[in-house]
């Protein structure tokens, strides 16, 4: 049996999330039912499930610039995929996977996962961003489908403040939806605010025309970056959505910080639209660590 790490990418517009949902089409079940085309495996087949774990479940409309899973298949099956290609057996997955994935699903690599990987349970940390046109900008159509138009000016400065609230240790759970038997405690490691600068994508040291200084996409755009060991569901939009309330006027500092102090889910600090946010990224630690982070990390976490 071997285990395959995989990096991929989505536009999670056109996905009912990431796992696997019957009659719905999921980031998990379109890839799983890839993987038993190219291996050549049933899909009802006990002994070869082909199921994927995956470094965090994103939601219905959120996508993925840089999501990790790994997979367990044994040899004989993954020798399926070779075909007539002088090339390890992963890039000739990778390559099989390409040619029957639809287009809004992109694999970056697949590889073969270190003693101890996990992809869940081995993370570090993930890095989530949300894209937000405000009124002091404007999107380009183009990016729609990734970033929320607001129609309101709103204040990045206090904006700030309340992100700052939430970096370290915490309990989530106004702003998360807790699994049973689970916990809404998290640890935010950076969580900011900042407006994209207007910037030409042609760098400013090149003698050009001004009408050929192509624009940035992202130009004016306000984007918002958290990091945390781990996220609990809804948390990162349901974040964005307090802060925007906040930095819009809507809602006070004072507000967000009694959220923070009392975790209590009601409807005012819910999950804003999904299409603004994407995972970028996934950090795992050196390779002879893989297997004690996934041990400590399946505790249940407390506040001191």
């Amino acid at each position: 049996m071997t285990r395959l790490r995989i990096d991929l990418a989505y536009d999670g517009g056109g996905f009912f999330g990431w796992a696997r949902q019957p009659e719905l089409r999921t980031v998990q079940g379109t890839i799983e039912d890839a993987l038993h085309k190219v291996l050549r495996v049933p899909a009802d087949d006990a002994d070869e499930p082909l199921r994927l774990t995956v470094a965090g479940r994103t939601d219905t409309g959120v996508h993925a610039s840089h999501q990790v899973a790994h997979l367990d298949v044994s040899d004989d099956v993954l020798a399926r995929c070779m075909g007539h290609m002088n090339v390890s057996v992963c890039e000739a997955l990778a390559r099989r996977l390409k040619a029957v994935l639809p287009t809004d699903i992109v694999i970056h690599r697949v590889s073969v996962a270190p003693d101890g990987f996990d992809a869940r349970f081995s993370a570090l940390e993930r890095t989530y961003v949300y894209r937000v046109a405000d009124r002091s900008s404007e999107v380009d159509p183009r990016l729609r489908g990734c970033v929320l138009r607001v129609d309101e000016a709103l204040d990045i400065d206090v904006m700030n403040q309340a992100a700052a609230m939430t970096i370290g240790l915490h309990d989530f759970g106004s702003f998360a939806t807790p699994n049973p038997g689970g916990t809404t405690i998290r640890e935010v490691k950076t969580a900011y605010w900042r407006r994209i600068p207007a910037a030409p994508l042609v760098p400013d040291g090149l003698s050009m025309d001004e009408a050929y200084r192509t624009p940035s996409l992202e130009s004016g755009l306000l984007v918002f970056t958290i990091v945390a060991d781990a996220f609990a569901r809804n948390m990162v939009r349901s974040l964005v959505g307090s802060c925007v309330k906040v930095g819009s006027g809507r809602k006070s500092l004072d507000w967000f910080a009694g959220k923070m102090a009392k975790p209590a889910r009601e409807g005012s600090s819910g999950p804003i639209a999904p299409q603004g946010l994407t995972l970028e990224h996934v950090a795992y630690p050196a390779d002879d660590q893989l297997a004690s982070r996934a041990e400590a990390i399946r505790a249940v976490r407390t506040l001191p």
